[in-house]
């Protein structure tokens, strides 16, 4: 499966206090729900195998990657077991058959439905098919909660108007050309090219032959500009001459060039709103639900300050951040 060995959505870093003891076969306590050794150590197994497959030295205990490295764990285990609470009290119930459906999907998508295929993965990842039933029911309650925080964010009209007033610039498109050249090194090589293409040479056959420049000699020299996009004495020389007319070899920092326009000059325009809302209002939304969850994740975090426990040496530091993605 393609995914991140430490694999995070929110990591509520800094939440903790309670006065719990966490037992010995524990790493931390979530609201009594105990997170166990067992499944801490099985995702710093994961870390290591992801180090040897990158045939990179895993990082020695105690320094600060390793304590990176269990911080990140710890905390996703601990968001885990703090989502699954919240689900249910939030009335969400992620069934074992929709977790064989979502590992059945991923068995067609990336394995084309191969079972071997997947335990040869799992085998290389350090996983077993229980991990990734559980992390597979982790996901879903993740999206499950992010679909149920962020179910009233929307964008209205105005908003979508004044983005796009705000930001017309993005959707401006330039003058453009259709234009053809031939780059050379030398000016003496440059003349001789644009002598033979005044005597009725091919301009296409001497782009294939001479050109230099491998983004366009095999079409010929043929390829798009915008105005502004290429350097300045090519992109004058390109919008200032007639159509079909050949240019006397312009240089420029890249060597000489022999420019040829094949259109006229399309102008610039701005793409009409109509085109461009939809996307507008898709991309406001979810701006609008990651900030609902962030901020609810914040939330979240007051009303368990209390409510977690670390066992000794797996409390996260005080100044670690908490981050946020939307898991849609």
């Amino acid at each position: 499966m393609k995914r991140a060995v430490l694999l995070a959505v929110i990591v509520l870093a800094g939440c903790g206090g309670s006065d719990q003891d966490v037992p010995a076969d524990a790493v931390a306590i979530v609201d009594s729900e105990e997170i166990s050794k067992s499944d801490y150590d099985a995702l710093i197994a994961q870390a290591r195998k992801s180090y040897a497959n990158q045939k990179r030295e895993f990082p020695a205990a105690g320094s600060k990657e390793f304590q990176t490295l269990r911080n990140q764990a710890v905390q996703y285990l601990v968001q885990r077991e703090l989502f699954e609470q919240k689900a249910d009290d939030l009335g969400i119930d992620v069934t074992d058959e929709q977790v064989d459906a979502r590992v059945e999907r991923i068995l067609k998508q990336y394995f084309g439905g191969d079972k071997k295929k997947l335990d040869r993965q799992l085998a290389t990842q350090g996983m077993t098919r229980e991990q990734v039933r559980a992390e597979v029911r982790a996901q879903l309650v993740s999206e499950r909660l992010f679909a149920k925080v962020t179910a009233d964010a929307k964008a209205g009209d105005d908003e979508i108007v004044k983005y796009y007033e705000k930001n017309k610039q993005q959707y401006s498109q330039p003058e453009s050309r259709d234009v053809r050249h031939i780059l050379v090194k030398t000016k003496a090589q440059a003349d001789d090219l644009y002598a033979q293409l005044e005597n009725g040479a091919d301009f296409a056959a001497l782009a294939k032959k001479f050109s230099e420049d491998t983004g366009s000699k095999a079409n010929g020299g043929k390829l798009t500009i915008s105005k502004g996009q290429t350097v300045a004495p090519f992109d004058q020389t390109a919008f200032l001459l007639k159509k079909n007319a050949i240019s006397k070899p312009v240089k420029t920092e890249f060597g000489y060039h022999i420019i040829q326009p094949l259109s006229e000059t399309k102008p610039a325009k701005v793409t009409p709103l109509k085109e461009v809302r939809a996307s507008i209002k898709q991309q406001l939304a979810q701006t609008q639900k990651n900030e609902a969850m962030t901020k609810w994740v914040d939330e979240l975090k007051k009303d368990y300050k209390d409510k977690v426990a670390y066992a000794t040496g797996f409390t996260p530091p005080p100044d670690a951040k908490n981050t946020t993605s939307g898991t849609q």
